[in-house]
């Protein structure tokens, strides 16, 4: 369940509650939803319940229990707890979306897939030191929360209030994608590194693996072509009695593995732009990728082997894949090359 969903499923709460006869109170136009702030819990947090507390003419923690009522239980809600004066903390069940759904959604999205109104209307004022580390930091910020629905302030000046380690070297040497992937990759708290270990093309490069598996997917796309098939979503597995080679019933293992973590995209995002943290994007990038390279060589049919409904569903889920890699390096400023 992606924020803007949440967002709905809460309203309809506070609309089932109206209807009920439990509140007396005008439905609001949006309900904003975040991750959960000290003392929270679960996966996001709301506080409509103090919004309403006043037309409503109750305490916030009954107004908050009510509504708690009407979101247990619902499709796609795994457990719902009031915390502190009031907030409403929801933690979600995991991501159970059928794979058609969920590719022909992030498909349909493209890169801004994930993008929400988690931070709408908010601004975030940056204030950093003149350091190029917190420079590029700050700058990712600001389309990360731009995809949230909110806005950066950024300035030179104290109190600072965004001052991660400083790079030891001068990272320009790497050029602007693997110096900015240096920089960013770290946790603000750790030191970057900043060694020709970037640029080498092989599996211990985790900037490689993003781009490797980015390219990938817009190599089997034209392969595809060349064979005459194209993306469809569907059932990713061949059915029954089909004699392919790893023909399996259900979803395969990889598949799977990948679809969970394209589904808790949308959650990544929200929670990198909420704690200012694009590292957590970054790393999020680097197991997509490594769930993206298992699936694909099953992907194109083999020998004989004709192309199948598996075979289009299997594609359009790396394409949608792909997409979340583009996006996520875009939002990170550094390019996704077609080839590498």
């Amino acid at each position: 369940m992606t924020p803007v969903e949440l967002s709905r499923t809460v309203l309809r709460a506070v609309r089932c509650a109206v209807d009920a006869g439990e509140l007396s109170v005008v439905v609001p136009r949006r309900a904003v939803v975040t991750p959960p702030g000290p003392g929270g819990c679960g996966d996001y947090a709301t506080g409509i319940a103090l919004q309403l507390a006043r037309p409503a003419g109750q305490p916030p923690l009954r107004v908050a229990e009510i509504l708690r009522q009407h979101l247990a239980g619902t499709d796609g809600v795994a457990d719902v707890v009031v915390t502190g004066p009031g907030f409403i903390n929801i933690s979600l069940q995991p991501a159970a979306a059928p794979a058609a759904a969920l590719t022909r959604e992030i498909l349909d999205a493209g890169p801004a897939y994930g993008h929400g109104d988690s931070l709408a209307g908010q601004v975030v004022e940056l204030r950093i030191p003149y350091d190029v580390r917190a420079e590029v930091v700050a700058d990712a910020l600001v389309r990360i929360v731009g995809s949230q629905g909110g806005r950066v302030e950024v300035g030179h000046r104290e109190p600072v209030n965004l001052r991660p380690v400083p790079a030891p070297d001068d990272p320009a040497q790497l050029g602007p994608d693997a110096a900015r992937w240096a920089l960013l990759h770290p946790a603000a708290h750790d030191r970057p590194r900043i060694t020709a270990d970037h640029l080498v093309q092989r599996e211990s490069n985790p900037l490689f693996r993003v781009r490797y598996a980015y390219a990938r997917t817009r190599a089997v796309a034209r392969n595809a072509a060349d064979l005459g098939f194209t993306r469809e979503p569907g059932t990713l597995a061949a059915p029954e009695g089909h004699g392919a080679p790893g023909a399996v019933q259900g979803d395969p293992p990889h598949s799977v593995q990948l679809l969970t973590v394209l589904a808790d995209h949308p959650r990544v995002l929200a929670r990198a732009a909420a704690h200012r943290t694009p590292d957590s994007l970054a790393r999020h990038l680097v197991t997509v990728a490594d769930a993206v390279l298992a699936v694909l060589p099953a992907v194109l049919p083999r020998g004989d082997e004709k192309p199948s409904a598996a075979h289009r569903a299997r594609l359009a889920l790396a394409e949608a894949a792909g997409a979340v890699l583009a996006g996520g390096l875009s939002l990170l400023g550094i390019d996704a090359p077609d080839h590498l």
